[in-house]
């Protein structure tokens, strides 16, 4: 490929990633930011910690339910497509929770920006597939947890604090109108292949032949996908490990600091956000770690082994707020890390032009795994709860918390039994050998 072109090209990629990118990030925004406003929404909707930890959760049901469809999108119609129509209904229903005057109201929003959002992390990955090299997807799929992951450190501390001068509402409001804009910004500009946009594909400018395309009904295909018992492990990682993560880091690690510990909300979230930028960290150490030894399973093993055991620590230790409880926080997200490294071993188990559905359905159990936790760590709570209220919000106590967070573990050592049964690639397509 001439210099020039090779400069158009690398253009081109950034930009397609870049904007991916930024949808991306607002998806982790979403995600987390109910944990922060968790106090407002209680107030706002005079709700108890089970149904509010339902409200959180919608996102979450239908954004499992959606998963293997996106896969389908991203094989079938393309992450153009797919991204474009994602970030419309995600911003729509961004706007609508934040003008809700009702729990069931609210819960519809957010049902909304669950089925917009669904479509964005998939798109973007099986876009990675086409446009990087495989001997870099590990450090790719890491770079890009992390990206998405400063929308979560956004949707911490920096909107606790712009809680000060915004409500709750104009936030969301806010956020909706972003997401259309990065709509229109995808379809301008986003393509799905580099022969797309006029380029050769990845493949070919290695001198190699360009990967099969797909040959039958989508639906022959996916059935494919979901029999291959090799994928299935990544799944039962995610739901334990990153499922787990992601519901506690976004909806119940604040308000344990809170009531615990009597800390404010802006003091509470220094602690999550320290747990989901370790948890960007621990993505992007994983996938280089992973690319740099030529093997995936030692360092899933490793990271589902001690996120575990960080749990125990939590629970048991007698920690108090301060130095030893942030590096708790952080073990936990560094550690919780490890579980990137199951969507390359979904696309190496899996023939390239079924990526995107291989990816979708592992991803299926990091929000599965969510949906189930939000609520249930809530009902635990509401199962201990001995009728404390302050300022129209029920509190609940270290106990309260610290049986709830068994529930934690368990879903931990689900990871860590799942990850026993990685198929190692050794960072290679096995369907090409």
């Amino acid at each position: 490929m001439q210099l020039i072109q090779q400069k158009r090209f690398h253009r081109t990629r950034m930009t397609i990633y870049s904007i991916l990118v930024l949808s991306y990030m607002s998806v982790y925004f979403h995600r987390m930011a109910p944990g922060v406003v968790s106090a407002e929404l209680m107030l706002s909707f005079q709700t108890s910690a089970a149904a509010l930890g339902s409200l959180a959760a919608m996102y979450y049901y239908i954004y499992t339910l959606m998963q293997i469809p996106a896969g389908v999108l991203a094989d079938t119609l393309g992450n153009r497509v797919s991204v474009t129509a994602g970030n419309l209904i995600a911003g729509a229903g961004s706007i609508i929770f934040a003008m809700a005057e009702s729990i069931e109201f609210a819960a519809f929003g957010r049902f909304m920006v669950g089925l917009g959002v669904s479509v964005i992390f998939v798109g973007l990955m099986k876009n990675n597939t086409v446009w990087f090299r495989d001997r870099i997807y590990g450090l790719v799929a890491g770079f890009t947890i992390l990206m998405g992951n400063l929308g979560s450190v956004l949707a911490a501390k920096p909107l606790s604090a712009l809680l000060n001068i915004w409500s709750w509402r104009d936030i969301f409001i806010a956020i909706g109108l972003m997401s259309i804009v990065l709509a229109i910004f995808t379809l301008i500009f986003v393509r799905n292949r580099p022969e797309d946009a006029g380029f050769p594909s990845v493949r070919e400018m290695d001198g190699m032949s360009s990967h099969a395309e797909r040959h039958q009904h989508w639906i022959k295909d996916l059935i494919k996908v979901i029999k291959s018992r090799v994928v299935w492990p990544g799944f039962w990682v995610n739901f334990g490990m990153a499922g787990g993560l992601f519901a506690f880091a976004g909806l119940w690690g604040i308000p344990l600091l809170r009531d615990s510990f009597a800390m404010s909300r802006d003091q509470a979230s220094l602690y999550t956000t320290i747990t989901l930028i370790s948890l960007a960290v621990g993505t992007l150490l994983a996938g280089w770690t992973s690319d740099r030894i030529g093997l995936r399973k030692p360092v899933i093993l490793i990271s589902a082994m001690v996120y575990a055991l960080s749990w125990l620590g939590l629970i048991y230790l007698p920690w108090q707020p301060g130095l030893f409880a942030m590096l708790l926080f952080a073990l936990i997200g560094l550690t919780s890390g490890g579980f990137v490294l199951t969507y390359p071993c979904a696309k190496e188990v899996t023939q390239p032009a079924l990526s995107g559905m291989a990816i979708s359905l592992v991803n299926t159990g990091l929000f599965l795994g969510a949906a189930i936790v939000q609520p249930l760590f809530g009902w635990i709570l509401d199962l201990g709860w001995d009728g404390k209220v302050v300022n129209g919000v029920n509190v609940y106590s270290w106990q309260n918390y610290q049986f709830a967070m068994l529930l934690m573990f368990a879903f931990a050592v689900i990871a860590f039994i799942a990850a026993t049964r990685i198929k190692e690639t050794a960072c290679q397509n096995l369907t090409l050998k």
